[in-house]
């Protein structure tokens, strides 16, 4: 799914918000929270031992500005920013690493999400993509 996702152009369709060397920075499609982002890298790799340095340290450094760009946006009040490697530890999609940028707000995991497994998030995707895709490409 990501290498697929890694060699299309269409960005928007895809809710890639930010492409750098190493890495790009994709919406969630099953967001937890408005803002939910994933850096991941272009290499398939399930496991952080198989990528090179430069791949995690721009991993990182596009989590970091992703969580200023977050800031500056939503106004989180925290952030849970990780990894899930393996399908024991609950990957999604174990066979392709992916860095997890998630902004939190006290009381948004509620019943509804908790109970009723189901999200409620206040903005539609494409208006979250254009707004950090913007930010992206501003730097601001």
């Amino acid at each position: 799914m990501f290498c697929e996702i890694a060699a299309s152009s269409d960005d928007e369709r895809n809710l890639v918000v930010h492409r750098a060397t190493h890495n790009f920075v994709i919406l969630n499609l099953y967001p937890y929270t408005s803002g939910h982002m994933m850096v991941v890298p272009y290499l398939h790799v399930a496991w952080m031992e198989g990528a090179p340095d430069e791949v995690l340290q721009e991993m990182i450094l596009l989590a970091k500005e992703a969580q200023r760009h977050l800031g500056a946006l939503y106004q989180p009040k925290g952030y849970n920013i990780g990894m899930n490697l393996g399908e024991a530890a609950g990957a999604g999609i174990a066979q392709h690493m992916h860095l997890h940028v998630l902004p939190r707000w006290v009381g948004d995991a509620n019943f509804v999400s908790v109970i009723g497994e189901t999200r409620v998030i206040p903005e539609e995707l494409p208006v979250t993509w254009k707004r950090l895709s913007d930010a992206f490409r501003s730097g601001r």
